[in-house]
């Protein structure tokens, strides 16, 4: 990819996620962790608030605006951790074009959640790793023990990848993390019984990548297991969706504990596709070409779906399908409630309750 190309469509990539997150009504999820919490997720939210009030810009950017610009800093990182595993600059260039267009990227940037916090730390860490840089390894492993509950998954991947290669430094440092974890209780919560919520983990990964992407990370993750060079990257992508395939089988999975270390490796997976295609002649690479099309048409296409979700509610027979109908059917009520002049309003679901009060809707029995 040109550089002319790449920064034109980081223009419209920036117009479209700010369009976005100020225009997409609060989730439930945000909805209760800014009325409830007081972490890590809550507190960026209340100071963005605060800080757009003064501009007199919408209260749905000021949840997002931190979140938007930890998201174009995982961007910028993401480019820097291209430069270690591609050696041409226009494959540095399009890997973080893919990155950028994973569905699940362009709604962390748009939401607020707790991935896009955590994913910079670990493209940071990378980088320390890559440096050498033992003292800042050390400090992005305690900030990521701080911010993140799940965190224990990454600790155990790079436990793992230090025991393989006999790195006792890192070794040492992530097993200390490890015991912490296991003495403060933190980590992914385990439980339930053998219940079936393996194709829906896949389809929640098949989301978060788009169909296609899915299919050939799955494989690059398997083909390095097999034939190839295992670096850190591979570790920690590969035991966090190693990890979440083996608690599905028992539990639902929360996909904000794993996507921040499985997204990041697009990076590998142009690698593997460029290491195959660039050993064979010309006139032998016909359907590598095919197939790239195929996989970035279908995540382009998934891109914009979730660009120009709203713009679906009006072709769909039954709104209450949409994927985003519980962002908008509260934002919706809310409206009808202020132009008959209502100012309070009960309903059975608590998670509709809270996002109605953050259109200034309170409940009526308080």
């Amino acid at each position: 990819m040109s550089r002319v190309n790449f920064f034109l469509l980081l223009f419209v990539y920036t117009i479209a996620v700010v369009y976005l997150a100020s225009t997409t009504p609060i989730s439930p999820h945000e909805a209760k962790l800014f009325f409830t919490d007081y972490g890590f997720v809550a507190t960026p939210m209340h100071a963005g608030v605060l800080l757009l009030e003064k501009i007199h810009l919408g209260p749905l950017l000021g949840i997002r605006i931190f979140f938007l610009l930890f998201g174009f800093f995982s961007i910028f990182l993401y480019y820097h951790i291209a430069k270690i595993y591609l050696e041409r600059e226009d494959d540095r260039r399009l890997a973080t074009v893919i990155y950028m267009l994973l569905p699940g990227i362009i709604t962390a940037l748009t939401l607020a959640n707790i991935s896009i916090l955590v994913i910079p730390v670990v493209l940071l860490f990378l980088l320390a790793y890559d440096r050498g840089w033992i003292w800042a390894q050390a400090l992005l492993m305690l900030i990521l023990f701080v911010i993140h509950d799940a965190s224990v998954i990454f600790f155990i991947s790079i436990f793992i990848y230090a025991m393989m290669r006999k790195k006792i430094s890192l070794m040492v440092l992530s097993g200390f993390f490890l015991i912490l974890s296991a003495i403060t209780l933190r980590g992914v919560e385990i439980g339930g019984r053998p219940a079936g919520y393996f194709p829906d983990l896949f389809g929640l990964y098949a989301a978060l990548f788009s169909p296609l992407l899915f299919i050939y990370f799955f494989y690059t993750m398997y083909r390095i297991l097999l034939r190839e060079e295992k670096n850190i990257l591979w570790y920690i992508s590969f035991f966090a969706l190693l990890s979440s395939l083996i608690l599905s089988v028992r539990q639902r999975v929360d996909l904000t504990d794993f996507a921040p270390y499985v997204v990041i490796s697009v990076v590998l997976m142009l690698e593997t596709f460029y290491r195959s295609f660039r050993i064979r002649l010309p006139e032998y690479r016909r359907w590598y070409r095919a197939g790239f099309v195929s996989v970035m048409l279908v995540l382009v296409l998934s891109s914009l779906t979730i660009v120009f979700h709203e713009v679906f509610f009006s072709l769909m027979s039954n709104p209450k399908k949409h994927f985003a109908s519980k962002l908008y059917e509260p934002y919706w009520l809310a409206e009808k409630l202020k132009k008959e002049g209502i100012h309070c309003y009960d309903i059975f679901d608590s998670r509709v309750t809270t996002q109605l009060r953050f259109y200034g809707i309170d409940s009526c029995k308080k």
